[in-house]
């Protein structure tokens, strides 16, 4: 079976992040992100389930998530995955949005998953040049070309992506989001939502494509990313998230994000070491 092999690349001139999953047999449970997700698949087949529809992946396939899209991906045959990507935080596509379309406004893509050539010829020269430490402005200006092409043709106002939330499910989000660090129960939720179990558990899935738990377990992901980017230690990252323990972390940290939380912070610590 082929190696699996996972990289990831910060670039500061661009402010984003690379991946490149190579050999990748893992399965990836439904979860969302903080920031959009743009890549594409160079080899392999999957099962994508994204906002509640499901989709066939394969070689050419283009992935657009918008911040807070539910999606999970699991294998269609004993094929293994090839994946290149790009993690790109609200902050910067704001600036990239208000630079090729002169509105500064997030955009929002409205389909999950294209077949875009055009694209693709933006996409893939790009990531190499991130992976590689390229540091042409021939990189800055294929980001934009990307950009531009995906807002073209896929963008609409961020806002008319989010499915109508009822009032008592954005008041159970508001609690999961300032208790994450401590332990909850089910019956804080619906005490501060005013929502029985059964309702609550319905109304949310439903809103936010993910049940409460699972919202939790993603905070606490995207909150320990930041701390590890900031150069915590596991543990005390584990600690700090309302985790029980390192070991509970750590299964959960990689099959969301696909490395382990000590690999994810060399990434970091390295770039800190390179910029001394």
């Amino acid at each position: 079976m082929k190696k699996e092999i996972r990289t990831v690349v910060y670039d500061d001139e661009l402010r984003i992040e690379a991946y490149r999953f190579e050999g990748i047999v893992q399965p990836f449970p439904n979860h969302f992100h903080e920031h959009y997700v743009i890549g594409f698949v160079e080899n392999g087949e999957r099962c994508l389930s994204c906002r509640n529809k499901e989709y066939t992946i394969e070689q050419g396939s283009v992935l657009l998530f918008n911040p807070g899209d539910n999606h999970a991906c699991v294998q269609s045959d004993n094929g293994t995955l090839d994946y290149r990507g790009f993690n790109i935080s609200k902050e910067v596509m704001l600036d990239l949005s208000e630079e090729v379309t002169g509105k500064r406004q997030l955009p929002g893509f409205s389909r999950n998953v294209v077949c875009d050539e055009e694209a693709i010829c933006y996409l893939r020269p790009l990531h190499e040049m991130v992976m590689n430490g390229v540091g042409e402005f021939g990189k800055e200006e294929s980001l934009l070309f990307l950009i531009s092409t995906l807002i073209q043709n896929y963008g609409q106002p961020f806002e008319s992506c989010i499915s109508e939330c009822r009032q008592e499910i954005e008041k159970a989000c508001e609690f999961i989001d300032k208790h994450f660090t401590e332990r909850i129960y089910l019956d804080q939720i619906c005490r501060h939502a005013g929502l029985s179990k059964s309702t609550l558990l319905r109304a949310f899935t439903k809103a936010k494509g993910v049940t409460p738990y699972r919202y939790l377990e993603t905070v606490r992901i995207n909150e320990a990313k930041k701390l590890l980017q900031k150069g915590v230690p596991p543990l005390e990252a584990a600690i700090q998230t309302g985790f029980s323990d390192q070991s509970h972390f750590t299964n959960y940290f990689s099959s969301f994000i696909g490395l382990a939380p000590g690999v994810y912070r060399e990434i970091f610590f390295e770039r800190e070491k390179d910029n001394e």
